[in-house]
């Protein structure tokens, strides 16, 4: 897979870029912690991975609650109740459904054919395989290709709380984002297409992806991008077309299905929006004003630059402001903006932007929300809890900002002639 061309900044004898050597980051001289920790960082890795590991082991079922939705559901695509079945446990409160396409019940179902104890173990394994690849792929389009690095930054995020609960409840989300991470920064029209096009089949969100072919003018991928998803939707209607059309002409945009959208987990703007207010405020005013407000921050991130990344990060921030339902595990993408705040940003703003999102993900902020709600369907919250509900998308508008700003003073420090060489092809990947 052919990664996006650009001129590699010169490194001094750390092998970091002269401008984060100079970066701070709380008062902490990152080349300086980066120097005295990248010779362990294999260490590091692995203890972190036993240390979660270990916690796995000591796990009950319900623990991975999603993956257990995942793999007993899934056999009811053809048994044609897939839309009907819910998870026993849990009743009492909310009896979980299969909310995706009959495409992901599909490709889920041969996890029913093995123990539940082999089918956790394999998609752990599975997921943390993708953490690693989402960092070393980020990692890799900043121009830092050291494996030290993404090991290092892999020990770290595992235990971020979007990347902690995704691996808790057995969610599908670092194998999307690896997906489509790796497959958007591919040269191909053909690879980007399918990625983007294969996981909307799994998952609906991923279809915004689209929008980065769109902002790059490569129509090929978009069409590619169409192509896939009709295949994966032709495959789940041969599979089951009765549940093919409850999904897509009756289920389809039924927020309510997926889960309580006040709840603190809801992380979108929709959620964040509905517990300010008292009420879910659906798809009206309240909301789509606030949807064109997250429009014009991607505008203002994506307008100036043809940096990979940071158009990619863009794209998957919109997608997780505007989605009515973005509960806080679904923003793994998080960790890609990260990494390009610390590295690639340069202005004060993703310095401070970065330290707020480690300052919200770090700890146990959205578990502690969750406890101090009455319950899960209930929006009344005390004003300091709505407050530090706006926390992700608070922190996913703050990053479009920052974006916008730091890759608009990049291009103006640049020379006449040097911004395209500095990005790549006009394309903003590599030929």
């Amino acid at each position: 897979m052919k990664l996006p061309l650009a001129i590699s900044p010169v490194l001094n004898d750390a092998g970091v870029p002269p401008d984060v050597a100079s970066g701070n980051v709380f008062g902490v001289k990152l080349r300086a912690v980066e120097a005295r920790v990248l010779s362990v960082a294999p260490w590091l890795l692995a203890l972190s991975v036993v240390g979660h590991l270990f916690m796995v082991a000591f796990q009950t079922k319900m623990t991975m609650i999603d993956l257990l939705v995942y793999r007993n559901g899934s056999p009811h695509l053809f048994s044609g109740d897939l839309y009907e079945w819910r998870l026993d446990q849990y009743a009492d409160v909310f009896p979980l459904p299969f909310t995706y396409p009959p495409f992901a019940a599909a490709i889920f179902t041969p996890m029913s054919w093995i123990p539940w104890e082999a089918s956790r173990w394999v998609w752990q394994l599975i997921c943390l395989a993708c953490l690693y690849f989402i960092v070393r792929t980020s990692l890799k389009l900043l121009k830092l290709g050291d494996p030290r690095r993404a090991m290092l930054w892999t020990a770290l995020v595992l235990w971020i709380e979007p990347v902690r609960t995704t691996l808790n409840y057995g969610q599908i989300n670092l194998v999307l984002c690896a997906i489509l991470i790796g497959t958007l920064a591919s040269a191909r029209n053909w690879v980007g297409g399918a990625g983007v096009g294969f996981t909307a089949g799994i998952k609906l969100t991923p279809a915004i992806s689209g929008l980065y072919f769109l902002i790059q003018r490569r129509w090929m991928a978009a069409v590619w991008s169409f192509v896939a998803f009709v295949a994966v939707y032709g495959i789940g209607w041969a599979i089951s077309p009765s549940q093919s059309d409850k999904f897509w002409f009756e289920l389809l945009g039924d927020a309510s299905r997926v889960g309580p959208v006040g709840s603190a987990i809801n992380q979108s703007m929709r959620g964040a929006l509905s517990r300010t207010v008292g009420y879910d405020v659906k798809t009206g005013p309240i909301y789509l004003v606030a949807v064109l407000v997250a429009a014009a921050l991607t505008w203002f991130a994506v307008s100036r630059t043809k940096d990979v990344l940071a158009l990619i990060i863009s794209v998957q921030m919109l997608g997780l402001l505007v989605s009515p339902i973005s509960w806080s595990h679904h923003w793994v993408w998080m960790v890609p903006a990260l990494l390009w705040l610390i590295y690639e940003g340069g202005h004060l703003l993703c310095k401070i932007t970065a330290g707020l999102w480690l300052l919200l993900t770090g700890g146990y902020l959205i578990s502690f929300l969750l406890l101090a709600q009455p319950n899960i369907w209930d929006f009344p919250r005390p004003w300091i809890f709505v407050v530090l509900g706006w926390g992700y998308p608070a922190a996913g508008m703050l990053t479009l900002v920052a974006i916008g700003l730091a890759t608009r003073r990049k291009r103006d420090e640049l020379l006449p002639g040097d911004e395209e060489a500095a990005h790549g092809e006009p394309s903003g990947v590599a030929g």
